[in-house]
């Protein structure tokens, strides 16, 4: 479920990330330093596969929003952020190898996925290789809170990888299930990515809290937007192809609304497209015009506005700063990337 954060094509007066870019540049170059020392092995199969994902062109996001975090609760003196971040990293990019598996998915961010290079077993025990790299970089910073908040991240990540592959190609999933898996596949790690920001901080359990919200509700928000723009002309921007949730057989937010709008005859097409399987030349256009028809996709992204506002007021207890209006401006940019 993880994309590419496109930084080109930005209008005037649109939000942009570049502000929490340029504000975590010098960390971030220090996280980017620990991953690739962290991705070595004398194994050469995981540094190589390792570095396949991991320079294949994502901007990080989620470190980012964990050195932020950090910076703005202190002045972040030692290099515990910088572990912290890198390990949310691995944790990433690990759900990826592991989700390109169970997905049986052929690309990932435009380039053939590990699966697809070195093969499943390859890539499920480099994505565990890159976990145990994750908690030792947590240990190193001492701090039970942190370990305690990521490791929690980590099980209910994996919960969401059962949910998801309970519900695969159920097409009478509800919008509660399917946010329930969302909550626990991606928002869990944007939330456990800023709230270790305060954890190692030392800062008050209402700052702690204040940053699980707005993690929580960003990963929400910029989950939602992904699936909407899987069926939008934009998917090139994100390094994937228009259609590719379609294609895999994925229920996602705008399936289930075109699903439980659509008429006997509409819910037959997606019980024979998306729970059979049974797709053929021009099927993604109908499906495509259907949502259309049902406001699917337009209603997919005005809830993701819903919880991205409410991660927004989340800051709200933390005085103005420089890190503070980047991370609101990174929050409505997610949204945006759906226009």
């Amino acid at each position: 479920m993880g994309v590419v954060v496109p930084l080109s094509g930005q209008e005037a007066g649109q939000a942009s990330i570049e502000p929490l870019l340029e504000l975590t540049s010098k960390d971030m170059a220090r996280v980017n330093e620990v991953i690739l020392s962290h991705a070595s092995s004398y194994v050469d199969m995981i540094p190589q596969l390792a570095n396949h994902l991991i320079n294949s062109g994502g901007k990080r996001l989620r470190p980012m929003v964990t050195v932020a975090a950090s910076r703005m609760c202190a002045p972040c003196e030692g290099n515990d952020h910088v572990l912290l971040a890198a390990a949310v990293e691995f944790m990433h990019t690990a759900t990826l190898l592991h989700d390109d598996v169970v997905d049986e998915s052929d690309l990932r961010r435009g380039k053939p996925a590990a699966r697809m290079i070195w093969g499943n077993q390859a890539s499920v025990l480099v994505g565990d290789y890159l976990l145990g790299q994750a908690f030792k970089m947590m240990v190193n910073t001492k701090s039970l809170e942190c370990l305690r908040i990521l490791s929690d991240a980590a099980s209910v990540i994996a919960e969401g990888e059962v949910m998801q592959l309970a519900a695969q190609k159920d097409i009478t999933t509800t919008e509660d299930a399917y946010m329930k898996i969302i909550d626990a596949k991606t928002a869990a790690l944007f939330s456990a990515a800023a709230e270790v920001g305060a954890a190692i901080a030392e800062r008050p359990n209402e700052e702690q809290a204040a940053l699980e919200s707005f993690g929580r509700n960003l990963g929400v928000a910029f989950q939602l937007v992904d699936d909407g723009l899987d069926y939008s002309g934009k998917q090139a921007l994100l390094g994937k192809e228009t259609g590719d949730d379609f294609r895999e057989g994925k229920i996602t937010l705008p399936v289930i609304l075109s699903y439980r709008r659509g008429s006997d005859q509409d819910r037959e097409f997606w019980k024979l497209k998306l729970q059979e399987g049974h797709q053929e030349e021009g099927d993604l256009e109908h499906a495509i015009s259907l949502m259309e028809s049902h406001g699917a996709i337009e209603d997919t992204v005005a809830r993701a506005r819903h919880y991205g506002a409410i991660a927004r007021d989340a800051l709200a207890i933390f005085p103005g700063s420089d890190l503070k209006s980047a991370m609101i401006s990174a929050v409505d940019f997610s949204i945006q990337r759906a226009h």
